[in-house]
């Protein structure tokens, strides 16, 4: 049967088409801009399909259905082995996206009623087009995985051009104004050599400090906050901006889009891949994983998958009581905050690897398992902490790797990623670095991460760094005789970043 809403949604992309070749914002040559996107779009079906997973026979069909093109099943597989089976492929941005981003930087195309602009509308008709495609063959890893990352890829492209962001619906996008880069005096017919000089508009750091809007609860405690009104998109739009993080932007993608499908599924009567959602989340201090998991448990509740979506973050010392009895008493507790939302256990190798027989952090790890299984549609279990601990962790317990299979592992940042972080805390709490600042903090920051000392933690170093900052800045400032100004106030200067001692890892000016 016809998805009536994805011929609406193809109709739109094709009347965007049209609509910046009548009105000269784009000009190809022989091929108009909708003949191109239509056969962009074909490939990207080509892309998806999989012999052992896909039937030919419906992939023609979905294209006459989608595309209004005839096609035999023999002419899709000649189709798909001679246009679509190129290692580069995946890495390679469609033509007719680039001619959309040109439409856009004329500043003569309106935003979508969403607020995107017309480039980054025509990439999530990619992504619908996809997962409407794959939920007929029950979308196995591969396609999930080729989907996910076709679409990062666009994503990044968009991000890099500065047509990523959502804006007010309906307005005219200004070159000028998108994303803070000028665009005045740039030849917009050279956009594709342009990219590598612009930079992604991240706004988080995947840093795991503690904020976010929404429900929370922190040590077994419920803390109050701003309700969350963001939609699904948006909150995915927020977790792929995060500096970073790109192998746990793409499983986290992978799984979503596993939901959506499975939903999609659900809907028309179809059989359900069973799907564990409980994750391990591997790596070193400060690489993100407390904010990924309060961003995922808010993605998880607008899924449908939770009804509350908050974040219960937990360590030993909040579930495990020296005394017979009390520690089950206690883990329970703190598992009925949790139900309805996301319970998030840090450093949880404590629980189990401490060598003592008389420990009760066994108990803690008994009566998680049970009520794991007991409510297992109302609540989803995230573990977190050191690689090789975890590891051990895990596999210590039948019950714990029978229902904790999936892993996502956190990089350490690197020192381009640490230095983006300390830019975008110096935005959020207005101070602007002097341009000699700048460069100190960059090299600074480079060597801190390439030396990785064993206390080294990533986003919170920044965080300890910037919080050095303020302090010799505030020292400075206080010492100036007569009238501060704002800039003055706003401003790092070289003074201010640089630290206060000996160590041949200090960059020289």
């Amino acid at each position: 049967m016809v998805n009536v809403a994805l011929k609406t949604l193809i109709a739109q992309c094709f009347m965007y088409a049209d609509d910046a070749t009548n009105r000269g914002l784009v000009t190809i040559g022989n091929m108009s801009l909708r003949d191109m996107l239509k056969y962009d779009f074909i490939r990207y079906i080509g892309f998806l399909y999989e012999a052992d997973s896909n039937d030919s026979t419906f992939s023609a069909s979905f294209i006459n259905d989608y595309f209004s093109l005839y096609m035999t099943p023999a002419k899709f597989l000649q189709f798909h082995y001679e246009n679509c089976t190129n290692d580069k492929f995946i890495n390679t941005v469609p033509r007719s996206l680039t001619y959309f981003a040109k439409a856009d930087f004329s500043g003569g195309q309106r935003r979508t009623a969403e607020g995107y602009t017309v480039a980054r509308y025509i990439a999530k008709a990619y992504d619908t087009i996809g997962r409407e495609y794959i939920s007929y063959s029950g979308a196995s890893v591969t396609e999930l995985g080729n989907l996910t990352n076709y679409s990062l890829m666009m994503d990044k492209y968009l991000q890099g051009l500065g047509l990523y962001t959502a804006g007010k619906p309906y307005t005219l996008y200004s070159p000028k104004t998108g994303e803070g880069i000028d665009m005045s005096g740039i030849d917009i017919d050279n956009l594709d050599e342009l990219i590598s000089n612009f930079k992604g508009s991240g706004s988080g750091t995947g840093e795991d400090d503690k904020s976010g809007e929404g429900t929370s609860v922190k040590n077994g405690k419920e803390v109050k906050e701003k309700e969350d009104d963001k939609s699904l998109e948006e909150l995915m739009d927020e977790f792929n901006s995060l500096v970073g993080l790109k192998s746990v932007k793409q499983d986290l993608n992978n799984l979503v889009n596993l939901i959506k499908v499975k939903k999609m599924r659900e809907e028309r009567g179809m059989k359900q891949p069973e799907i564990s959602l409980h994750l391990v989340f591997s790596g070193n201090p400060g690489t993100g994983k407390t904010t990924v998991a309060r961003l995922l448990a808010k993605i998880y509740k607008k899924l449908g998958v939770l009804k509350k979506g908050h974040l219960v973050e937990v360590d030993r010392s909040d579930l495990v009581v020296g005394y017979i009895g009390q520690t089950a008493t206690k883990t329970a507790k703190v598992i009925d905050s949790a139900l309805g939302g996301v319970l998030f256990i840090d450093e949880a190798y404590t629980l189990t690897n401490t060598g003592d027989e008389k420990d009760f952090g066994q108990e803690a790890v008994d009566t998680l398992l049970k009520r794991m299984e007991d409510e297992r549609d109302n609540l989803i279990v995230i573990v977190a902490g050191y690689t090789d601990p975890m590891d051990e962790f895990v596999n210590s317990n039948p019950g714990l790797k029978s229902r904790f299979n999936k892993y996502i592992f956190f990089q350490d940042y690197t020192g381009d990623e640490l230095y983006k972080i300390f830019l975008q805390m110096c935005e959020k709490q207005e101070y602007i670095p002097s341009r000699s600042a700048k460069t100190y903090v960059k090299k600074y920051l480079t060597e801190r991460a390439t030396r990785h000392e064993e206390n080294f933690a990533n986003a919170r170093e920044v965080r300890n760094y910037i919080e050095r900052c303020i302090e010799r800045q505030a020292n400075r400032i206080v010492s100036v005789e007569g009238h501060v100004d704002d800039e003055s106030l706003r401003e790092f200067s070289l003074q201010d970043v640089k630290e206060d001692i000996k160590d041949e890892i200090i960059p020289k000016d």
